[in-house]
Parts: C-alpha cells; structure tokens; sequence
C-alpha cells in the first residue's frame, strides 16, 4: 500500500485471520459469533468475563494464509493447506460482513494479499487460536 494506513481500531481484537480446506460460510458464521461473544475482556472484579460485545470493542481483521504453513518437513514452510485465493477471498468477504452485522464497534480490515506492517498493542494475556 506503499505506507498508507488502511485499518486503526481502538479496544477490542485484532484477527489474523487464514482459511483452509473444509471452510464454508457455516462455518464462518459460527466463527463470527464465537468472536464477538467470547468472554476475555474484564469485569469489575478483573475477571474474564465481558466479550466483544458487552465493552463496545472494535475489530481489526487481517488477512494471514501463513496461519496454515506447514513447518513438519524440511526447512522452507509449505502454504498446500491454506485456502487458494479463488476460495478464500469470498470467504474472508462474508467473515467481515458477519462481523459487521454483529460488532456494536468499528470493524477495520489490512488488504487482502498485500504486504503489510501490522502493529498490535497486546493489552493483556490472551492470545487465542479458534478453529471449528
């Protein structure tokens, strides 16, 4: 994007986000749901206990094949498992689109396929990996 900024959100996620064989729109939109409800944010007492939803939160959602490289054999990863673009990219459209329609905040997107320097500010001790 030769350095323009595409996507700044507040509190809330961001999503590396990889498709693979077997993905479909099901499960898509399960995975919308389980995102924007997930408990993982605190309550008053600092407990895990608010999700997406309940604080408002917003979303940054970035486009990240290499979630499926394949380390097991050799030593230059193998990308077989990650969704080609002609399946992946309607499928990264209709995850946004379902996050949009369930995310009371902002849900920002990177470029699908480009290059891009992400930057996270890690607020807390969760990093999780959700697959159905």
């Amino acid at each position: 994007m030769g350095g323009a900024e595409v996507g700044r959100v507040g509190r809330g996620h961001m999503l590396l986000v990889g498709f693979t064989e077997g993905d479909d729109p099901t499960a898509v939109s399960w995975m919308a749901d389980k995102v924007v409800g997930l408990r993982v944010f605190p309550d008053d007492e600092g407990k895990m206990n608010r999700s997406l939803d309940d604080i408002g939160g917003d979303l940054l959602v970035v486009s990240q094949f290499t979630l499926y490289g394949d380390t097991k054999k050799g030593r230059r990863p193998s990308f077989v498992r990650a969704a080609d673009p002609e399946t992946a990219v309607p499928l990264y459209e209709h995850f946004v689109d379902e996050l949009r329609a369930r995310c009371r905040g902002s849900v920002e997107t990177g470029e699908f396929g480009a290059s891009m320097e992400v930057t996270l500010v890690n607020d807390g001790p969760v990093t999780l990996v959700l697959e159905r």
